[in-house]
């Protein structure tokens, strides 16, 4: 059986983007990512909001949310799949897909991704 966690969800976005994330890579607000407290880094979970029942799956790529009451931060992009951004906080179902190794990325590697997207894009 999986494990689920039932509370408020948050978002962050504009104020960490392009900033480090907890696993050492750059957190994108466009990217369907989170930040939870202790699942290993990498997990893939399942987020339904329970407001709407729309879900989404995001990996787990930060620590936090920081604030009592709250068991998952989405990225920008994940909080609009589930229409929760007019309203901030919104009582989730929190479903691990998939446990993740836990582990990090390093700032060579981070910038060696980068460097390779803005080749790619170019």
């Amino acid at each position: 059986m999986a494990q689920e966690y039932v509370g408020k969800a948050s978002f962050y976005g504009p104020g960490f983007h392009g900033r480090r994330a907890a696993n050492g890579s750059i957190y994108d607000m466009n990217e369907m990512t989170c930040a939870h407290k202790s699942l290993p880094f990498g997990s893939i979970l399942k987020v339904t909001n329970q407001n709407n029942g729309k879900s989404i799956t995001v990996k787990v790529t930060d620590r936090g949310p920081y604030v009592k009451g709250r068991i998952i931060d989405l990225s920008v992009a994940a909080a609009k799949e589930i229409d929760m951004v007019d309203k901030g906080v919104v009582p989730v179902k929190v479903e691990v897909i998939e446990r993740g190794d836990g582990k990090r990325y390093s700032a060579k590697a981070n910038h060696k991704t980068s460097q390779e997207h803005a080749h790619r894009d170019a």
